[in-house]
C-alpha cells in the first residue's frame, strides 16, 4: 500500500496522506504500480465522461475540452512537462551532451510549445471523432496502457544520467515489476475487448521503439521521456480505438468492444 500511494502521489495531484523521508527506494519500488495508478485516473476520467455526455451531449465541443484539459489538472503537467522538454531536446539536431543540457534546462522552447499545443489538439479532436460508447472505453484505458508503457520504457532501458529521479525508478523496475504491471493493466483492459487490447499491444510497442529511438539519441532515457512516452501513448490509444470504430474490422462478426 505504501509503494502504491507512493506512485499515487508523484504521478498526480491527488494526495491522501503525507509522506515523509521518502528514499530513492521508495520511489523505485512504486514503478509496478503506475498502471495502477492508471486505473485510479481512468475512472475519474471515466465519470467526468459520463457527466459531460449527461451535460453536453455527443458531440460537444465542451465535453471534449474538459476531458482534455482534466488530465492536466489530475497530474499537474507532469508527463505535459516532460512531452515538450523531450521535443525540445531530443529534435535539436545537437550534440548527446547538449541535448540532455536542453531536457534539463527548465524554460520551454518554442518547438516543445507548438508541439504539445498539436498534441492537445489531435487529443481533442479524437475525442470529438469518437462514439458515445468507445469514447468510454477510450479515456478509462488509455492512462491504463499509458503508464503501462512507461513502466516497460523504465525497466527496459538504460538511464541516460549518472544520478536523478528516474535512476532510482530504473534501478528499482525490473521484471517483476513489469510483469506486475502487465497483469494490472490486463485485468482492466481485457474485459473491454479486442480493440482495447490491440490498443495496448501498439502502445507497448510505441513505447519500445521510441525507447529505442531516444536511446540511440541519448545514451539512455530520462525522466522526460518517460513523461513523453506516457503522454504520446495515451494519443496513440485514442487513435487507435479511432480506427476500430470507424474502419470495417467486424467483417466477420468479431465481437471487438466487449
Amino acid at each position: 500500500m505504501r509503494s502504491f500511494i507512493t506512485a499515487l502521489q508523484f504521478l498526480t495531484r491527488i494526495h491522501l496522506v503525507r509522506q515523509e523521508n521518502l528514499t530513492a527506494e521508495d520511489f523505485g519500488r512504486s514503478t509496478r504500480f503506475f498502471p495502477l495508478v492508471g486505473v485510479v485516473l481512468g475512472a475519474l476520467y471515466l465519470l467526468a465522461a459520463l457527466a459531460c455526455l449527461a451535460l453536453f451531449g455527443l458531440p460537444s465541443y465542451t465535453g471534449k475540452a474538459v476531458l482534455v484539459v482534466l488530465p492536466l489538472l489530475l497530474t499537474g503537467g507532469l508527463h505535459a512537462d516532460g512531452f515538450m522538454d523531450t521535443v525540445d531536446g531530443l529534435f535539436s539536431g545537437r550534440s548527446r551532451e547538449r541535448m540532455l543540457e536542453i531536457m534539463k534546462d527548465s524554460r520551454t522552447g518554442s518547438f516543445g510549445v507548438a508541439a504539445f499545443a498539436g498534441l492537445l489538439l489531435l487529443n481533442w479532436s479524437l475525442l470529438l471523432d469518437l462514439p458515445a460508447p468507445v469514447l468510454l472505453i477510450a479515456v478509462f484505458t488509455m492512462p491504463v496502457i499509458g503508464r503501462m508503457a512507461m513502466l516497460f520504457a523504465v525497466a527496459h532501458f538504460p538511464y541516460a544520467r549518472p544520478s536523478g529521479m528516474g535512476q532510482a525508478f530504473a534501478a528499482m523496475a525490473d521484471r517483476r515489476a513489469v510483469i506486475i504491471g502487465l497483469v494490472t493493466s490486463l485485468v482492466f483492459v481485457a474485459p473491454w475487448g479486442i480493440a482495447a487490447i490491440a490498443a495496448l499491444l501498439i502502445g507497448m510497442l510505441f513505447a519500445f521503439l521510441f525507447g529505442r529511438y531516444a536511446e540511440k539519441k541519448l545514451g539512455g532515457l530520462t525522466g522526460d521521456v518517460y513523461g513523453a512516452i506516457e503522454l504520446m501513448t495515451e494519443v496513440l490509444v485514442l487513435f487507435v480505438l479511432f480506427l476500430f470504430a470507424v474502419l470495417p474490422f467486424d467483417r466477420t462478426g468479431c465481437f471487438l468492444w466487449m
